[in-house]
Parts: C-alpha cells; structure tokens; sequence
C-alpha cells in the first residue's frame, strides 16, 4: 500500500553555498625570490636579491600557519620542490581551486615557471587530510597554448553565496576562460577594467577586492569609470556592508585579505579575517573599526619579504577548501 503524498509538499530547497572557508592548502616555498617573470604584470614586486630571503618567507609563512592554526582553521601544508625552482610556489590559490561539490579546478597560469607549481600530489594530501572528495576535475590548462590565462582566485573573487565573480581584466585574467569556468561552475560574471594610479591594470582581481560573510571590501576609484557603477551596484545587491579603500591602502595589501571560518564551542561558527601587518597598518582607523566589525577576530601576520619580492600578500597564500 503506498503512502500518500502531502497535500502540499514543500518545494526542494536551494543549496546553501557557504561563503568562508574553514580550511586551506599551504605551500611551503623552498626557492622564494623575486621572479622577473611574473614582475613585467605585477607592479607591487620589488626587484631586489636580499641575502636569506628564502629563510626569511619560510619563518613568515611558519608564523602564518601557526597561527591560523591556533584560530581554528585546518591548514593542509606540502613542502615545495626544490627542482626546479618555483619562486611563486607560496601562492598556490592562482593555480587550483577546491569546492564543496567536489570540483577541483586547475587554471592556466601567464608565467611559465609558474606551471610547475601544479601538483597532482597537492589533490590527494587536500583529500586524505582535510577529507575533501574528489569528484570532477576541470583542467583549463590546454589555454596556456593560446596565450589565455585564468589564474585562480587571484584573478577571481567570489561571492560563493550569490555564485557571482568579479574579475578584472588584465593579461592574467581572459575573457574566454573566464566564461568557460563560469559555466562549468554554475556563476554569473562580473568583468571590468582598473587600474592602479599610474594607469596600469591590476595583476590579481584580489588585490584591489575581498568579499566576506558580512563586509565587501573594494577600492572604488581603482575601477573605471565606465565599470564603478555597475560594480558597485551588483556589490551592493549582495547585502553586504560596502567598505571602500583608496590607492594609498590598495598599494599596501589592504584589499590582498580573506576571511576563513572556525568552530567555537560555544558559539559555533566563527569567522577571522586574515591580512597582513602591511595592510593593518595602511587602514585608516575607522575603515579598520567598520571591517573589524563585520568578523569575529582579526588575524595580522607580518609578510614582509614575501609580499616585496613575491607581490602577493596573506590571500595569495591561502588556497580554500570547501568540504561538503
């Protein structure tokens, strides 16, 4: 005998997409430098040699995991191969993404000794320790051939929430790829130009933005013109707190920030919000006050020689793993 239906059966709920985090993969560098490959795009490189500077990023990025660590946050660490030498290796979110639904994502990366960093390795220690389950992957590396380049969630910030990404345009960031990632994940896009103060376009979309569970950080006069009110307007349709930042803070990491999430005990899902010391200190007080407000906790970490030589800052450094 069957079991009737209900009357009025309630209509299948949408997935709930999770906006933060609660786990990363880390690269250990071995080789860290300064790499004149990648500085012709990256303006906030510094061509400098200093003695012991890969010493130097190896104790920065110790401090960084530790301290994640002590917040909560599942940190999945690989040591980088020495051969050959990869002086990006540290920043392993512009060559692979991890989602919930299993998707793993591998980007064509502008630089060719930055292709190295990609490791088959990196997919299974992600799976075995941070339990992630390996469903699909979505290997865009073949447009490398075509001189089109889509490098992660550097060039991508996402609203994982509203399945939005804001991309700026520059010689790392394609149109086509970007589309082709777009529907294979499910997201709409948000594509515009800026640029820095001398007119030069951003390298990274995550330099100049971050999106967290309350607050939208943006440096609106980077935008052009013809792009700001767009931008802003879809910004502003995601219900988060809209906190703008100007160059002064933008050349200073202030928009390279991420928030990631942690379990209280007592009060259940937190979330922190990871910069650097750099970007800490170009805040003005009340633009620190009003983002402070939109998290639980603020992690600062000192990224000194990494952010000089390397051009990326406390974001580039964190690729996230979202697990079922």
């Amino acid at each position: 005998m069957s079991t009737p239906s209900p009357a009025n059966p309630s209509p299948p709920r949408a997935p709930v997409h999770r906006q933060c985090a609660d786990a990363v993969l880390m690269i250990r560098p071995a080789c860290f430098g300064y790499n004149p490959q990648t500085a012709a795009s990256n303006a906030f490189q510094r061509a400098e040699r200093p003695a012991g500077a890969a010493e130097s990023a190896r104790a920065e990025f110790d401090a960084l995991v530790a301290a994640l660590t002590g917040e909560g946050v599942q940190v999945c660490v690989l040591e980088d191969r020495p051969d050959p030498p990869k002086p990006d290796a540290v920043f392993p979110n512009n060559w692979v993404s991890f989602h919930a639904d299993g998707t793993v994502v591998l980007y064509p990366m502008q630089a060719p000794s930055r292709r190295a960093e990609r490791r088959h390795d990196a997919l299974q220690a992600v799976s075995e320790q941070l339990g992630l389950r390996v469903t699909r992957v979505l290997d865009l590396t073949e447009h490398e051939q075509q001189g089109r380049f889509l490098e992660g969630t550097g060039s991508l910030v996402l609203d994982r929430r509203a399945r939005v990404a804001y991309a700026c345009r520059s010689a790392r960031t394609d149109a086509v790829v970007l589309e082709e990632w777009a529907q294979a994940l499910g997201y709409e896009t948000v594509l515009f130009d800026a640029a820095d103060r001398s007119g030069v376009p951003f390298y990274h979309t995550n330099v100049l933005m971050s999106l967290g569970q309350r607050y939208a950080l943006i440096g609106t006069e980077a935008i052009a013109a013809a792009d700001r009110t767009r931008v802003l307007e879809r910004l502003r349709a995601g219900g988060r707190e809209l906190i703008d930042i100007g160059y002064g803070e933008l050349e200073h990491f202030a928009g390279n920030v991420l928030e990631l999430a942690t379990h209280d005990e007592a009060l259940g899902e937190c979330h922190v919000l990871v910069m650097s010391r750099t970007a800490r200190d170009a805040l003005a007080p009340d633009t620190f006050a009003r983002l402070a407000a939109c998290t639980d906790d603020v992690l600062v970490a000192p990224l000194p020689t990494i952010e000089r030589l390397g051009g990326g800052s406390a974001r580039c450094m964190l690729a996230e793993v979202f697990r079922p």
